[in-house]
């Protein structure tokens, strides 16, 4: 058996699903509407076409189990697609683990992380429509990297509007952006109402993803020729991953195992996650296999597990549908950790409803606690993680620290941390490996 699943050839699309996966034709129950923000009415096609193609619009409300993937998007993919499954085995034997650690490994796209399966199907769509301009909101900078990648692939200026806390501290991410041809504002800013609001109330602000949102909606709003790309929470964003998960089953079988018993990935918005575990969730849900999956969530921003299952804004301005998702309320400001694309206030409709179903479990893992996690991947596997994927790679730790079964264990890893390594080197300074 091989320890390691590599990718096909540069270019090839051998290895790429033909497919997005849909889970909401399989949920037991529909996953709760979308609502007009200002009739409170479930949202339709039209309602959403103002600031997404229409393609996305029909995606976004989509029923249907498998969408095709276009042929051109197949192509984009195949540069860095299918990635790398990893058997970790010396991640184990530090763990001193009896079960198998298998790593989803998305840091080998062109960005470092998984975001481009979704900004270059995003990009396509909208240059379908002859749109030359999208807006954005990012995090940590991988998600505004990714749009303004695909940007440049389909002739589309990218506007990204980065939290201001990641702004300030994570400067490559700015100049990847800028790099493939991005326009990269501090958020919040002077440059929209919904931006210099914030700024009067306080203008010591840190940011949030909220706060950029509702600017980079504005301004796809006021133009005509410009449409807003989100890089996660929405349903067609989580569709757009599920080439993640896809992969990892057949990665597996051809490994000779037949499903895994426990999938971690990091949530912030939830499209990582949901990429990775809707494929092996569609098991569970035709009974073919008892897979678990766990949510592994910054407990500076724990949406799902403290906060509330209700309707919600998307953004801090109250401009985006209303979405039925855990969410710690639109005004919540997270303390300025460095998994700046786990900074979120709510979680995807999508995920939170399989959540709320039981389908999935969800814990809070603290910033120490997630470096040191990471810090033991790269000393083992060699791998520096993204801050965000940290989280997951905690939680497994966590899990099989009091597990004493032999188990399959995937473990998502979103990205690389090679652009982060100043917060790991802030966390170094202080460093004392952990005892035992």
């Amino acid at each position: 058996m091989s320890a390691y699943e590599a990718a096909p050839a540069a270019g090839s699309t051998a290895a790429v699903p033909t497919h997005w996966y849909n889970i909401a034709a399989d949920f037991p129950e529909p996953i709760p509407p979308h609502l007009h923000p200002g009739t409170k009415e479930p949202v339709t096609v039209e309602d959403l076409c103002g600031l997404f193609p229409r393609a996305l619009a029909e995606q976004e409300l989509s029923t249907e189990r498998y969408i095709q993937i276009p042929r051109e998007v197949r192509s984009v993919y195949g540069i860095w697609r299918g990635t790398p499954l990893i058997r970790a085995s010396r991640l184990e034997r530090a763990l001193g683990t009896a079960s198998q650690i298998f790593l989803k490994y998305e840091g080998v796209s062109p960005v470092g992380s998984h975001k481009p399966n979704s900004a270059v199907a995003q990009a396509y769509y909208n240059r379908e429509e002859a749109i030359t301009k999208l807006t954005t909101e990012t995090g940590a900078g991988q998600w505004g990297s990714s749009l303004a990648f695909a940007g440049s692939l389909f002739g589309i200026d990218v506007e990204v509007w980065q939290v201001r806390a990641s702004y300030e501290s994570k400067p490559y991410r700015r100049y990847l952006m800028e790099l493939y041809g991005g326009t990269v504002h501090s958020s919040p800013s002077e440059l929209t109402e919904a931006g210099r609001a914030i700024l009067e109330s306080d203008s010591e602000t840190t940011g949030s993803l909220g706060m950029a949102v509702s600017e980079a909606v504005e301004v796809a709003l006021k133009d005509p020729a410009a449409r807003y790309a989100l890089g996660s929470v929405l349903n067609h964003v989580a569709l757009h991953q599920t080439v993640i998960g896809q992969e990892t089953i057949a990665q597996l079988a051809r490994l000779g195992i037949g499903h895994a018993d426990v999938v971690f990935g990091c949530a912030g918005g939830g499209s990582n996650l949901a990429g990775l575990s809707f494929p092996f969730l569609r098991e569970v849900l035709m009974n073919k296999a008892k897979t678990r999956v766990i949510a592994a969530e910054p407990a500076a921003c724990p949406s799902l597990t403290q906060g509330e299952y209700r309707y919600d804004f998307g953004d801090f301005s109250g401009m985006t549908p209303l979405l039925k998702m855990y969410t710690l309320g639109k005004d919540f400001v997270p303390d300025p950790i460095h998994a700046g694309g786990l900074r979120y206030h709510g979680m995807a409709p999508a995920l939170s409803h399989a959540v709320h179903l039981g389908l999935v479990d969800a814990v809070a893992i603290e910033q120490t606690t997630a470096f040191h996690a990471g810090i033991l991947l790269a000393r083992t596997e060699g791998i520096v993680p993204a801050p965000e994927s940290t989280h997951a790679l905690a939680a497994a730790f966590q899990y099989l620290a009091h597990s004493d079964r032999a188990e399959t264990i995937v473990i998502g890893v979103s990205g690389h941390g090679q652009l982060d390594l100043p917060s790991y080197q802030g966390f170094l300074e202080s460093y004392q490996p952990p005892v035992g």
